[in-house]
């Protein structure tokens, strides 16, 4: 009841992902509480905006970052027009890079081109290629990003992570068993059958940028998730497929533009794949928007996830989807 002795309804919703049968928690009321951070687009302070203290600037690149194994480059680091690639000082998994967009200390959300993008892609893509022939059992593959401190970012220099690593992570050993028992009990891939269900009621599909297909997660793991999917790509290895990545870039810059409208400036994105060429015939990236970088912020995570294993989101994913479209109309 209110303080007037009203009765109230507050409507929570459970949902479990169809792909790794995670369960979360909707909570659509919470949406109507002051949400610090988001009354403004926020800008880093002076502080990470000074250009000498970091490393992946002109000046202090060569000298402070590590250079690739001779058996991954003969040069010390790998270049894709402007996007320059090194091993990771502080490294996830045995084979850990960070891939540079380009020498621009700062881009702000939804403002990076569209070539920076495809090219830090691509040079994630062929350093995975190298990697796959020094160790072919470092098969657990991903492409990370954290865009500013809010999404866990330690640098603003906009940079993607990549991985490989022969220790399997808890998300890919949900993937291969997930994608392996559906192909047993189905023929086909869950991942291309979850979009086409997808397709049919468009609840929370949101548009296509070529080969990639994009829709609100059913069940998400954290907030306005927006996945990318493309049944017709099932590798990471595929750094000569220059339109795929092109496209991928596409569609991430979109989702970015939605989180802007939201005054959102930190987001997280990742891409996993299991380089065995049979487990999961199709990529799928994830989006997730994170507590803006900004003074006094709520972070996203509270007790309850920690508590319950369940992440509780405020908005519903069919209003994510309907809320993104107008940044693919555009």
């Amino acid at each position: 009841m209110d303080a007037s002795g009203n009765r109230m309804e507050r409507v929570q919703q459970v949902r479990t992902d169809p792909v790794s049968l995670k369960q979360c928690r909707v909570t659509p009321s919470r949406a109507l509480e002051n949400e610090r951070g988001t009354e403004m687009l926020y800008h880093p302070p002076e502080t990470d905006l000074d250009e000498k203290k970091c490393p992946f600037c002109p000046g202090n690149l060569e000298s402070m970052t590590p250079c690739l194994l001779p058996e991954i480059s003969e040069a010390k680091r790998l270049s894709n027009n402007h996007s320059i690639l090194f091993p990771n000082l502080f490294p996830y998994t045995e084979w850990s890079a960070v891939s540079l967009f380009d020498n621009t200390h700062h881009v702000e959300i939804a403002s990076a081109s569209l070539q920076s993008y495809q090219d830090s892609f691509i040079n994630c893509s062929r350093y995975l290629v190298q990697v796959k022939k020094v160790d072919p059992g470092a098969i657990y593959m991903s492409i990370t990003q954290n865009h500013l401190p809010g999404a866990g970012g330690s640098l603003i220099h906009p940079h993607l992570q990549v991985h490989a690593t022969k220790q399997i992570s808890n998300n890919h050993r949900v993937f291969e068993q997930r994608a392996r028992e559906h192909e047993a009990r189905h023929g086909s891939c869950i991942l291309s059958d979850l979009l086409m269900a997808e397709k049919k009621t468009r609840e929370r599909y949101i548009g296509r940028t070529g080969s990639w297909e994009w829709i609100a997660a059913f069940a998400p793991s954290g907030f306005y998730e927006i996945w990318g999917i493309s049944r017709m790509n099932s590798s990471l290895l595929a750094s000569g497929e220059t339109a795929v990545w092109k496209n991928l870039a596409k569609g991430v810059l979109n989702v970015q533009k939605f989180y802007k409208s939201l005054n959102r400036n930190a987001y997280n994105l990742a891409i996993l794949s299991v380089e065995d060429g049979k487990t999961i015939p199709a990529l799928r990236v994830t989006l997730t928007a994170r507590s803006s970088y900004a003074p006094w912020v709520r972070n996203d995570f509270t007790g309850f996830e920690l508590a319950s294993g369940e992440m509780a989101t405020f908005t519903l994913p069919e209003t994510v989807a309907a809320m993104a479209k107008e940044f693919w109309n555009k």
